[in-house]
Parts: structure tokens; C-alpha cells; sequence
């Protein structure tokens, strides 16, 4: 296998699992129609943080722990679901006490936080995912060449997988902000806050069962 058809073929995975709705999905639309298109890219370019560190750990074996320790992977993936839960709860309650403290705030006000804390929900997200690690461990092996320096090309490969996210991630955000014309209000904001928190909710409870 040469270097460019690795590359093309670890793109069609990568495309695949790029495009299936998930957390992430869900996150950067929450931030897009609530927060507005800065936070939105701040979070994807987390998550896609994540998956370039995700990329390098598999690259160099050591994600190998996840698939070879029982007590590393379940170590991972109780942190995951206690921090998907926390941030669930998280978006709940702070729904329902924007409900009384706050009539209707708009987009840009300061209660959106910073868009380094955008960009950390996004990155701790994914890199306390432990499926994530698992899919790198398990494919990423395959489409590195022999003799191929395999820091770079596990870089490389999860560079492929960063751009079709970010273009993915730039179809959804800008999709959502024409929506936002008719979701500006503070109640749409607290209806998708609700819906984005039982979402993560779920996916911690899912992920802490499993």
C-alpha cells in the first residue's frame, strides 16, 4: 500500500464515520444556534484536536492500552460518561435558571462564556471518548505503510480525518445560523439546551452501561 492510496482510503472510513449523527453533531449545534458561528468552530476545531491527539497516540501503540487493559479502558469510559452527564445536567439546570433569572438573551452576550472554554468542551469531549480511541487503534494501524514514519502518517491520516470534520462541521454551522433566524429567542435557546443535555445525559448513561 503506497502512501496516497492509504490516504484515499482512510479518507472513505474516516468520511463515513464523519458524517453518522453523534456527540459531536450535537455539540456543534447547540454552540452554533445558541452561541453563534465563532463558538461553533471553536468547539469542531476541539474536537478535531482531539482526534489529531487521538491519531498521534495510536500512531506510536499507545492506544494499544485502551484494547489490552480492561481496567484502562473502563477507567476512560466511566470519566467519559461521568463528564457527558455532568455537562448534561450542566446545560438542564442552566436552562431552567436562564428561565427565571434571564428574559431573552441574544446571541454574543458574555453568559456564551469564552471561546477557549468552546474550544476545551470540544477537545475534553473527545479525548474522554474512549470509542474514539478504540476506532484509531483499530483502523489506524491498517492504513500506515511499511516503512513509513509512523508518527507522521498517523498524523497525517488524522489530519484527513480533521479536514472532512471541519468541512462537515462548516456545512452544519452555517445551515444552523440561517435556522437561527427563527430560533433567536431565548426560549428556542432553552428548548435546545434541554434537548442537547438529555442527549449528553443519554450518551453518558449509554457509555457507563455498556
Amino acid at each position: 500500500m503506497t502512501v496516497p492510496s492509504a490516504i484515499a482510503s482512510f479518507a472513505v472510513v474516516a468520511g463515513v464515520l464523519t458524517i453518522i449523527p453523534g456527540l459531536d453533531t450535537a455539540l456543534v449545534l447547540r454552540a452554533a444556534v445558541t452561541k453563534g458561528r465563532r463558538h461553533a468552530f471553536a468547539t469542531a476545531v476541539g474536537i478535531s484536536s482531539g482526534a489529531l491527539l487521538w491519531g498521534a497516540l495510536a500512531a506510536l501503540g499507545a492506544t494499544a492500552v485502551l484494547t489490552a487493559s480492561h481496567v484502562a479502558y473502563t477507567a476512560l469510559r466511566i470519566a467519559g460518561a461521568l463528564y457527558l452527564t455532568w455537562m448534561g445536567a450542566s446545560m438542564l439546570r442552566h436552562s431552567f435558571r436562564r428561565l427565571s433569572a434571564e428574559p431573552d438573551l441574544p446571541q454574543g452576550t458574555a453568559s456564551d462564556g469564552t471561546l477557549l472554554r468552546s474550544w476545551t468542551r470540544g477537545l475534553t469531549t473527545n479525548l474522554l471518548n474512549p470509542k474514539i480511541g478504540v476506532f484509531y487503534m483499530a483502523m489506524l494501524p491498517q492504513f500506515i505503510p511499511q516503512n513509513s514514519p509512523h508518527l507522521l502518517m498517523g498524523l497525517a491520516l488524522a489530519g484527513v480525518h480533521d479536514v472532512e470534520g471541519i468541512v462537515w462541521f462548516t456545512g452544519l454551522i452555517f445551515s444552523a445560523h440561517l435556522a437561527g433566524r427563527w430560533l433567536r429567542g431565548g426560549a428556542a435557546h432553552r428548548v435546545l439546551d434541554r434537548i442537547t443535555g438529555c442527549v449528553l445525559i443519554g450518551f453518558g448513561i449509554k457509555l457507563a452501561s455498556e
